[in-house]
């Protein structure tokens, strides 16, 4: 069986659960605690960066664009070995420049909002309680720059959705996989004002309701617990 390491409340963890659950990829998990230097986990990956994908018979992939590609060509390259089978799934779907718009948005959640939002709520409202005890409040400034960020990142996804069917165009993506990977792990924290932004929250809502979606919903780490709507799939 494939084992995938990964942390709970981890988006780049989230993002790649999300999409071996839509592949069908069917995989175990092994937590690892991004803020411990763990010395058999960096020989593996030497960046210390979540997830990583050990294959049962084959390498070890570390990293989401790594992990998504591959798995992602390997479903393709399965069914078109096999010639019965119809509407092979893919999470980089359309020709070559509707999948250039999937990778942009892809890399857009993956690096920027995670940059401007999710890193300073998860560093300050999780990461800090366990690496300090609770010894420290959150940092109040940086709470205030992520939770204005996030209304520029909402605005973004609502302006998206409000052009195309998905984020990227017609069809659900990777890109729609690593928004709402960003958002769950936001909204576990019960900072999504979702209430401002009715757009975004239809789309959500979308996602949310995914079988792929539902193990999500049921992890919780020590020490806090999500909004009553966290896991309402009607909100």
């Amino acid at each position: 069986m494939h084992k995938l390491v990964h942390f709970p409340l981890c988006p780049r963890s989230r993002s790649i659960r999300l999409l071996l659950s839509e592949l069908e990829f069917e995989y175990d998990l092994e937590e690892e605690k991004p803020w411990q230097w763990n010395e058999a986990f960096l020989a593996l990956n030497p960046s210390g960066e979540l997830p990583l994908l050990k294959l049962a018979e084959g390498p070890v992939l570390a990293g989401v664009y790594a992990i998504s590609e591959f798995v992602d060509e390997e479903i393709r390259t399965g069914a078109a070995q096999e010639p019965d089978i119809q509407g092979v799934r893919t999470m980089f779907p359309g020709n070559r420049v509707e999948r250039a718009e999937v990778r942009r948005l892809v890399d857009w959640f993956l690096h920027k909002m995670d940059a401007e939002v999710t890193g300073y709520l998860m560093h300050e409202k999780v990461y800090s309680v366990y690496i300090e005890g609770g010894a420290n409040p959150p940092d109040t400034e940086a709470l205030r720059a992520a939770r204005e960020n996030l209304r520029y990142h909402m605005s973004y996804i609502a302006h998206l959705v409000g052009e195309r069917e998905w984020l990227a165009g017609d069809k659900m993506s990777f890109a729609d996989i690593m928004a709402a990977s960003q958002l769950s792990c936001v909204d576990y924290l019960g900072e999504v004002p979702w209430e401002t932004f009715e757009d975004a929250k239809l789309w959500y809502s979308r996602i949310k309701s995914r079988p792929s979606f539902r193990r999500l919903l049921t992890d919780r780490i020590a020490g806090a617990a999500p909004p009553e709507h966290y896991e309402d799939l009607d909100f």
